[in-house]
Protein backbone atom coordinates (compact mmCIF):
# COMPACT_ATOMS: atom_id res chain seq x y z
CA UNK A 1 0.00 0.00 0.00
CA UNK A 2 1.36 3.41 -1.00
CA UNK A 3 2.04 5.80 1.87
CA UNK A 4 0.22 9.18 1.67
CA UNK A 5 2.41 12.19 0.95
CA UNK A 6 2.25 14.39 4.09
CA UNK A 7 2.98 17.47 1.96
CA UNK A 8 0.24 16.82 -0.61
CA UNK A 9 -2.82 19.10 -0.67
CA UNK A 10 -5.59 17.71 1.52
CA UNK A 11 -8.99 18.43 2.97
CA UNK A 12 -8.87 19.34 6.66
CA UNK A 13 -11.36 20.70 9.15
CA UNK A 14 -11.31 24.37 10.02
CA UNK A 15 -12.88 25.72 13.19
CA UNK A 16 -14.62 29.09 13.20
CA UNK A 17 -14.68 30.30 16.80
CA UNK A 18 -16.91 33.25 17.68
CA UNK A 19 -15.40 35.44 20.39
CA UNK A 20 -16.14 38.71 22.09
CA UNK A 21 -14.11 41.45 20.38
CA UNK A 22 -12.08 42.56 23.39
CA UNK A 23 -8.49 42.43 24.61
CA UNK A 24 -7.51 39.00 25.93
CA UNK A 25 -10.15 36.94 24.10
CA UNK A 26 -7.71 35.47 21.60
CA UNK A 27 -5.08 35.00 24.31
CA UNK A 28 -7.54 32.89 26.32
CA UNK A 29 -8.23 30.69 23.28
CA UNK A 30 -4.51 30.25 22.62
CA UNK A 31 -3.87 29.44 26.29
CA UNK A 32 -6.60 26.77 26.32
CA UNK A 33 -5.21 25.17 23.14
CA UNK A 34 -1.66 25.29 24.51
CA UNK A 35 -2.65 23.59 27.77
CA UNK A 36 -4.42 20.87 25.74
CA UNK A 37 -1.25 20.45 23.59
CA UNK A 38 -3.12 21.47 20.41
CA UNK A 39 -1.00 23.23 17.81
CA UNK A 40 -2.36 25.97 15.52
CA UNK A 41 -1.31 25.48 11.87
CA UNK A 42 -3.27 28.36 10.35
CA UNK A 43 -5.28 31.26 11.77
CA UNK A 44 -7.13 34.34 10.62
CA UNK A 45 -9.27 36.79 12.58
CA UNK A 46 -12.17 38.83 11.15
CA UNK A 47 -13.68 41.44 13.38
CA UNK A 48 -16.97 43.27 13.72
CA UNK A 49 -17.95 45.82 16.33
CA UNK A 50 -18.98 43.34 19.02
CA UNK A 51 -17.45 39.98 18.05
CA UNK A 52 -14.57 38.38 16.19
CA UNK A 53 -14.53 35.22 14.09
CA UNK A 54 -11.31 33.28 14.56
CA UNK A 55 -10.85 30.72 11.80
CA UNK A 56 -8.19 28.14 12.53
CA UNK A 57 -6.75 24.84 11.44
CA UNK A 58 -5.33 22.91 14.39
CA UNK A 59 -3.53 19.65 15.08
CA UNK A 60 -6.53 17.99 16.77
CA UNK A 61 -9.86 19.37 15.59
CA UNK A 62 -12.05 17.02 17.66
CA UNK A 63 -10.29 17.84 20.94
CA UNK A 64 -10.34 21.57 20.15
CA UNK A 65 -14.06 21.44 19.32
CA UNK A 66 -14.80 19.65 22.60
CA UNK A 67 -12.64 22.15 24.48
CA UNK A 68 -14.40 25.21 23.02
CA UNK A 69 -17.85 23.71 23.57
CA UNK A 70 -16.98 22.96 27.21
CA UNK A 71 -16.45 26.71 27.68
CA UNK A 72 -19.78 27.46 25.96
CA UNK A 73 -18.01 29.05 22.99
CA UNK A 74 -19.82 28.96 19.66
CA UNK A 75 -17.68 27.00 17.18
CA UNK A 76 -18.48 25.83 13.65
CA UNK A 77 -16.54 23.20 11.74
CA UNK A 78 -16.07 23.22 7.95
CA UNK A 79 -13.94 21.54 5.32
CA UNK A 80 -11.08 23.55 3.81
CA UNK A 81 -8.06 22.75 1.69
CA UNK A 82 -4.61 22.84 3.25
CA UNK A 83 -1.93 23.31 0.63
CA UNK A 84 1.80 23.63 0.97
CA UNK A 85 2.75 25.90 -1.91
CA UNK A 86 5.89 27.44 -3.32
CA UNK A 87 6.77 30.86 -1.91
CA UNK A 88 7.31 32.54 -5.26
CA UNK A 89 5.40 34.86 -7.58
CA UNK A 90 2.62 33.11 -9.47
CA UNK A 91 2.05 30.18 -7.09
CA UNK A 92 -1.38 31.32 -5.93
CA UNK A 93 -2.27 32.47 -9.44
CA UNK A 94 -1.62 28.95 -10.76
CA UNK A 95 -3.91 27.42 -8.12
CA UNK A 96 -6.65 30.03 -8.61
CA UNK A 97 -6.63 29.56 -12.40
CA UNK A 98 -6.79 25.76 -12.10
CA UNK A 99 -9.81 25.97 -9.77
CA UNK A 100 -11.48 28.66 -11.86
CA UNK A 101 -11.14 26.54 -15.01
CA UNK A 102 -13.25 23.86 -13.28
CA UNK A 103 -15.80 26.45 -12.04
CA UNK A 104 -14.73 26.01 -8.40
CA UNK A 105 -15.05 29.26 -6.46
CA UNK A 106 -12.62 30.30 -3.73
CA UNK A 107 -14.83 31.69 -0.95
CA UNK A 108 -11.86 32.89 1.09
CA UNK A 109 -8.32 31.96 1.95
CA UNK A 110 -5.34 32.79 4.10
CA UNK A 111 -1.66 32.08 3.80
CA UNK A 112 1.65 33.01 5.32
CA UNK A 113 5.34 32.39 4.91
CA UNK A 114 8.54 34.12 5.86
CA UNK A 115 10.08 36.01 2.93
CA UNK A 116 13.10 33.68 2.99
CA UNK A 117 11.03 30.47 3.18
CA UNK A 118 10.82 28.22 0.12
CA UNK A 119 7.32 27.01 1.00
CA UNK A 120 4.22 28.50 2.61
CA UNK A 121 0.92 27.20 3.93
CA UNK A 122 -2.29 28.12 2.12
CA UNK A 123 -5.76 27.48 3.51
CA UNK A 124 -8.67 27.79 1.06
CA UNK A 125 -12.41 27.52 1.57
CA UNK A 126 -13.87 26.48 -1.77
CA UNK A 127 -17.32 25.61 -3.07
CA UNK A 128 -16.44 21.94 -3.71
CA UNK A 129 -13.48 20.71 -1.63
CA UNK A 130 -13.44 17.16 -3.06
CA UNK A 131 -13.40 18.30 -6.69
CA UNK A 132 -10.86 21.01 -5.85
CA UNK A 133 -8.58 18.44 -4.23
CA UNK A 134 -8.66 16.37 -7.42
CA UNK A 135 -7.78 19.45 -9.47
CA UNK A 136 -4.87 20.32 -7.17
CA UNK A 137 -3.50 16.78 -7.17
CA UNK A 138 -3.45 16.82 -10.98
CA UNK A 139 -1.78 20.24 -10.87
CA UNK A 140 0.91 18.85 -8.52
CA UNK A 141 1.56 15.98 -10.92
CA UNK A 142 2.33 18.37 -13.81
Amino acid sequence: MKKADPLAPRIVQQLAVFLENKPGALAAVCDALSIAQINIFGLTVSDTTDHAVVRMVVSNTDRAMTLFESYGTLVVESDVLMIQNDNKPGSLSRIAHALSAKKINIDYGYLASMPSARKGLLILRVTDPKRALGVLKKLDAE
